[in-house]
């Protein structure tokens, strides 16, 4: 089949790697002159089906209620008038009972799991480059209540296949001893070996030179102005090159992978996403004390902040800021990244050398991505992957290919059918 994969973002060029493999025509379109040039810029950087707990837990109410206000807090909410966010929000409160938490955990480990062992055949294939580390991830807690908080969830992704082990401090600064400085700061962590690192943005432009030598069409600079179609089917997608008129592109079968901005293309069709961008943030330094550098990478839990190691490069990320489709920097939640990275690895960089990254990430409450078909007969989703479409991207991307072929996904079912039923659940008029 011929088709059109919109959005070059990590999740757009891995469906059509993906598709093209499967022996597809495939075409993508994107706004941007590049790919990767928006929310998979300048990410965390972690493969990490260890980041599993779902950011609605039964834990999450409460302190979001204690971050009210507070510009540097790790979940910002800033109400807006806009009836998706707080539809959003409603649905986030009935994820954080204990047994949808349970359950998404559950489900997003397997999905990880499949997805990173799809990179990695991916990697052996095509001898990719990308700065990726296979050191694991370390999760570190500053607070022993955490800690002891974290070791039902942590059970609970050993029981479907994480190989997440608890550690006490002095295992965890043998681990990585460029925390050595802030020991006063390590009450304990946990650690998953299998877990890995690299740089989402390298990794999207060399697979997309890779797709373009395997035909795959890309179209930048090329925004989206419309589906044209309905309940029977889409006739075609509507483009506004910069140089001339309005084109329609026609494709057999069409794939929305546009992150926070596929719920206002597909609204018009009457399809209502359970999907709303968090604004996370990112800073990168040249490391300038190797001695005090994260040899892998590193989970702040208590801040919710990762730190990675990308060659020469630190990479400081995290925070989620629901404030709509705002993407301006808060100068007060960059520095906060860098401030504390100092905190716990003094000397490893100069903060003036910061340079600072904001995207949208295209949150769903349950944090299950949205993956498949939809009542719309030829057009298919992969979007609303959240903090984990970097550790997604490849799973979500072959599931979806086999979707299209009309094959069975090798991922097991129950992590594809919950991102269905997602979608599935707000398609009622």
């Amino acid at each position: 089949m011929r088709v059109a994969v919109l959005g070059a973002g990590v999740i757009g060029v891995t469906t059509a790697w993906y598709l093209a493999r499967a022996g597809h025509e495939v075409v993508v379109v994107d706004r941007q002159e590049a790919a990767g040039m928006e929310t998979s810029h300048a990410n965390g950087g972690q493969i990490s089906v260890s980041h599993a707990l779902p950011w609605a837990n039964p834990g999450a109410p409460l302190k979001i209620l204690r971050w009210l206000g507070r510009e540097d807090a790790p979940l910002l909410f800033r109400p807006q008038a806009d009836p998706a966010q707080w539809r959003w929000a409603l649905q986030f409160l009935f994820e954080c009972l204990p047994q949808r938490t349970r359950r998404n955990t559950a489900r997003l480990v397997r999905l990880g799991l499949y997805s990173r062992r799809c990179l990695q055949e991916l990697r052996r294939e095509t001898g990719i480059c990308y700065d990726h580390l296979e050191r694991g991830i370390l999760h570190v807690y500053d607070d022993p209540r955490a800690l002891a908080a974290a070791q039902e969830p942590a059970r609970v992704m050993r029981e479907h296949g994480c190989d997440l082990r608890l550690l006490d401090a002095d295992e965890v600064l043998r681990i990585e001893p460029a925390l050595r400085q802030a020991r006063q700061l390590v009450a304990g962590g946990t650690l998953t070996a299998s877990d890995e690192s690299g740089d989402a943005f390298l990794f999207t432009q060399a697979l997309a030179a890779l797709a373009a030598q395997r035909g795959v069409a890309f179209r930048y600079g090329t925004p989206i102005r419309r589906l044209l179609g309905g309940a029977s089917g889409i006739d075609g997608v509507e483009l506004q090159p910069a140089d001339g008129p309005p084109q329609v592109l026609k494709a057999d079968a069409y794939v929305c992978a546009l992150g926070s901005y596929s719920p206002l293309l597909l609204a018009p069709l009457g399809l209502r996403l359970p999907v709303y961008p968090a604004k996370g943030y990112s800073a990168t330094l040249p490391i300038r004390d190797a001695t005090m550098a994260v040899a892998g990478s590193v989970t702040d839990e208590g801040r919710k902040i990762v730190f990675t190691r990308l060659g020469e490069r630190l990479r400081i990320a995290g925070t989620a800021e629901l404030a709509g489709y705002d993407s301006g920097l808060n100068r007060v939640r960059c520095e906060a990244l860098v401030s504390r990275a100092l905190q716990l690895f003094p000397g490893v960089a100069r903060p003036e050398e910061a340079a600072y990254w904001t995207g949208l990430r295209p949150s769903t409450p349950s944090n299950l991505p949205c993956v498949g078909p939809t009542r719309i007969r030829n057009l298919f989703l992969n979007t609303g992957h959240g903090t984990l479409g970097w550790t997604h991207a490849c799973g979500s991307a072959s599931a979806l290919a086999d979707v299209v072929s009309g094959q069975r996904p090798e991922v097991e079912l129950p992590g594809l059918v919950a991102a269905r039923a997602n979608v599935v659940a707000v398609q009622r008029p």
